[in-house]
């Protein structure tokens, strides 16, 4: 069983100089060396240092609902393909097919199911991958994430991301599934 354990907190620039590289290779460097693990690894890292942001910014009263749509822009494929997420805490709207939808469920929405995931003030995202799978120009990984709340206490979620690479050669995500893990009690 393949494992791989990933960190990502807030002020890791390495990280965050890695992801930056990683995902912004141009399309023909892509197709020449295809998808590797590292560019999903650096990926997950950004996706899960864009969350700690958010809440982040948040926390601090600045403009989380920007700091939500340049996550979304840069990490998602919307406008670029169809895309398929299905957020942890959605029971109501499940799919969210739409930016708009994306963006509701990261910072919340009056009259709806989203109490804002991205602004819980999580503190750190780690990553335990089961499997990374890439080919020339698509990618998906699948396993555990855990988020840290601002108590210090850890949530596991359960997820399968897959990508895509855009017309730059950056990897976006074009699916997102998300589930607490089953619990029979």
């Amino acid at each position: 069983m393949m494992r791989t354990i990933i960190k990502a907190a807030v002020g890791g620039g390495a990280a965050i100089a890695m992801a930056a590289c990683a995902t912004t290779a141009s399309a023909d460097d892509a197709e020449a060396t295809g998808i590797i693990e590292a560019d999903v690894v650096a990926a997950q890292t950004e996706w899960g240092n864009g969350i700690v942001a958010i809440a982040s910014v948040h926390s601090e009263g600045g403009d989380f609902a920007a700091r939500a749509t340049e996550h979304i822009n840069t990490l998602y494929a919307y406008g670029d393909t169809a895309v398929m997420f299905k957020p942890t805490l959605a029971a109501e709207d499940q799919f969210r097919e739409t930016f708009d939808e994306a963006l509701s469920y990261f910072i919340g929405t009056e009259g709806t199911e989203d109490s804002g995931f991205a602004i819980k003030g999580w503190t750190n995202v780690r990553w335990e991958s089961n499997g990374i799978y890439t080919d020339n120009d698509s990618a998906t990984a699948m396993c555990n994430y855990y988020f840290t709340g601002p108590d210090g206490s850890e949530t596991k979620v359960e997820y399968t991301f897959g990508y895509v690479l855009d017309d730059e050669g950056a990897l976006k995500i074009n699916l997102h599934h998300s589930s607490l893990p089953y619990s029979s009690g």
